[in-house]
């Protein structure tokens, strides 16, 4: 057993999302005190912050007005993913529901630069297509004003500078987008198209140059394996490389459109690297950098400038490092910790770190992970978690997880693996799972297990599967394919039949999904071959599957029908449905139910 409870290591807190105020004094932050994030603000580092909201559902999001003691945030109901956007004056504490829609989802797009407007995108005319709205920062509901009709999946970048276009990206899959600019101030506004080309290509994170008249993003357009930063000019069209990955992804660039001050990061093996700099002149690739910031833990993210762009805001996490907010000043590269997330009385010197690993698989691959030692692991005892990243174009990285360092606390190792078809690695990676090809990543899980067993820690007898949604399925079918290696396995808003899955999630999801998985109309026989569901006679090792009744993404339905296949088998499985939980658990007394029956169950099996 561990030196404390489940209930302790879910009381780590994480301070995120920031987002500074107009007057570049205050800086609003999520943090999930409460048990579900919510709104807090801040006005010096390391005072005592001041919680702004108060609701049983998780916020999402929160961003400042550029020009008034004013932020919007989103917010959910019961995990279904269908937020609603509300107006929080810091002055008041009064909040107003500004969309009221609560069957539409809604997604940020921004403020105006004089804070009069904001946009988003919404279903609310059709469920499976995102529309364009400006709204009113006074207005209401169905005030919102249409501004274009989309057939997609659309979603906002931000509004140019002198506030008369938006930047909408459209997705087809998470490999393949195109980037549009809307004129706002057309008499009937149209989508000209920035990026017209063949195949799969990204052109992500996309930010307005500060005169308007081109737009840096990250892409991998020109058959490039990793994505690099790049400026393209809206006039010619050309794009030209500011700064490439040296082999790995530019993840992202935040730009401040006044000043041309940016930070970019590069992901390299899991971890971030910063670059800060300013463009500066005629040339739009040129720019001058400043210190690189010194922040802990290894991994940063979720820019915001103050308004003069002197400092910024981000949030930075690792291994033994829970989330805490960072200000940094761009010129000198100094940083300040603003927020002092707290660790429930658990030591951080307690937490432990991981060491990144190479495995070789079946095919000469080198699939990297995180394995993670309890303290005096060294006698060939030691129980191992798989956890199984979702995605599955996700990528597993070395921060701060308090279930992972409650499961180390009591004698578990802790094996984190980005099988083939994770992100940050490549495209060409990232497509060595594409539809024929799934269980091939299915198959370097057997190679890990493998390798696992060989090492000198680990008892080979007690290696169980943890997975969540994508990761899900992989646990289900690494235990239906490979029967032997287990000795348990906990399914969590897993995919249990691939066919069932793209018949019942969210219209809006449909399409994104099948370009991922192959679809129904063309790959369904190979679909139902490969689903857990379907191969359930192989199954040997107890499953532990839980699942939120509210889930939009994957249909509490693949619960039911594996856990009552499994328990047909005459294996011991265990079933948990949370009714007022969606994708995942994020209310605290769910988590706690949730992590200590899961503690329980692999105490008993492994």
């Amino acid at each position: 057993m561990g030196s404390y409870e489940i209930e302790r290591y879910l009381n780590i807190r994480s301070a995120y999302g920031t987002s500074f105020g107009p007057d570049g004094e205050r800086l609003s932050f999520l943090m999930n005190t409460t048990g579900t994030p919510q709104v807090w603000t801040l006005e010096e580092p390391r005072t005592w912050p001041e919680q702004r909201t108060f609701y049983d559902e998780r916020v999402t999001f929160a961003s400042w007005s550029p020009e008034r003691s004013e932020l919007i945030f989103g917010m959910d109901e019961g995990g279904n993913e269908r937020a609603q956007l509300f107006k929080l004056d810091a002055e008041t504490g009064e909040i107003e529901n500004l969309t009221a829609m609560p069957d539409a989802k809604h997604r940020w797009g921004g403020w105006s630069h004089d804070g009069e407007r904001f946009a988003f995108a919404s279903n609310r005319r059709d469920e499976s297509v995102f529309d364009i709205y400006v709204q009113d920062r006074d207005e209401r509901g169905a005030d919102a004003e249409l501004v274009y009709e989309g057939d997609g999946w659309l979603s906002l970048s931000g509004w140019s500078p002198d506030d008369s276009r938006l930047l909408v990206s459209q997705a087809y899959s998470n490999f393949d987008q195109d980037l549009y600019v809307l004129d706002l101030a057309a008499d009937e506004p149209d989508l000209e198209h920035l990026t017209p080309h063949e195949g799969d290509v990204r052109y992500q994170s996309a930010s307005w140059a500060p005169d308007g008249e081109g737009i840096y993003l990250v892409t991998d357009e020109g058959d490039a394996d990793t994505l690099y930063l790049a400026y393209l000019d809206l006039e010619s069209g050309a794009l030209e490389t500011v700064a490439d990955g040296d082999g790995w992804n530019v993840g992202g660039v935040a730009l401040d459109d006044e000043t041309g001050r940016f930070v970019y990061s590069r992901n390299v093996e899991g971890y971030t690297d910063l670059t800060v700099g300013e463009f500066n002149g005629s040339d739009p690739t040129a720019f001058e950098t400043f210190p690189e910031p010194d922040l802990p833990g290894g991994i940063s993210g979720g820019v915001s400038f103050d308004p003069d762009a002197e400092r910024f805001a981000l949030s930075t996490t690792g291994d033994a490092v829970n989330t805490n907010v960072f200000v940094v000043d761009i010129e000198s590269g100094e940083t300040e910790q603003w927020t002092h997330a707290p660790t429930a009385g658990i030591p951080s010197e307690s937490f432990d770190e991981s060491d990144l690993v190479h495995v070789e698989s079946f095919d000469d691959l080198e699939v990297p992970g995180f394995l993670t030692l309890p303290d005096g692991a060294e006698d060939g005892e030691t129980p191992v978690i798989v956890d199984i990243h979702g995605g599955p174009e996700s990528q597993r990285r070395p921060s701060f997880s308090s279930v992972k360092q409650y499961f180390l606390d009591r004698g578990y190792a802790y094996f984190e693996p980005n099988v083939r078809g994770s992100a940050g690695y490549g495209a060409d990676y990232a497509a060595l799972d594409d539809v024929e090809k799934r269980m091939d990543s299915v198959a370097d899980i057997e190679a890990c297990v493998e390798w696992l067993q060989d090492h000198p820690a680990v008892d080979p007898d007690r290696i169980a599967a943890k997975g969540g949604s994508y990761g899900g399925f992989m646990v289900l079918a690494a235990l239906t394919e490979y029967p032997d290696l287990w000795a348990a396995g906990v399914d969590v808003v897993g995919i249990a039949n691939f066919v069932t899955f793209l018949e019942n999630t969210g219209d809006w999801r449909r399409e994104l999904r099948e370009a991922e998985y192959g679809s129904l109309a063309e790959d369904r026989e190979f679909l139902e071959g490969i689903s857990p569901t379907n191969n359930i006679e192989r199954i040997e090792a107890p499953l532990f599957v839980l699942h939120g009744e509210n889930d939009p993404r994957v249909p509490v339905g693949e619960a039911e029908q594996i856990a009552e296949k499994t328990k047909a088998q005459g294996v011991p499985v265990r079933k948990l449905i949370f009714e007022d939980e969606g994708h995942g658990f994020s209310k605290l007394e769910n988590r706690i139910e949730a992590y200590s029956t899961i503690a329980d169950f692999l105490d008993e099996h492994v």
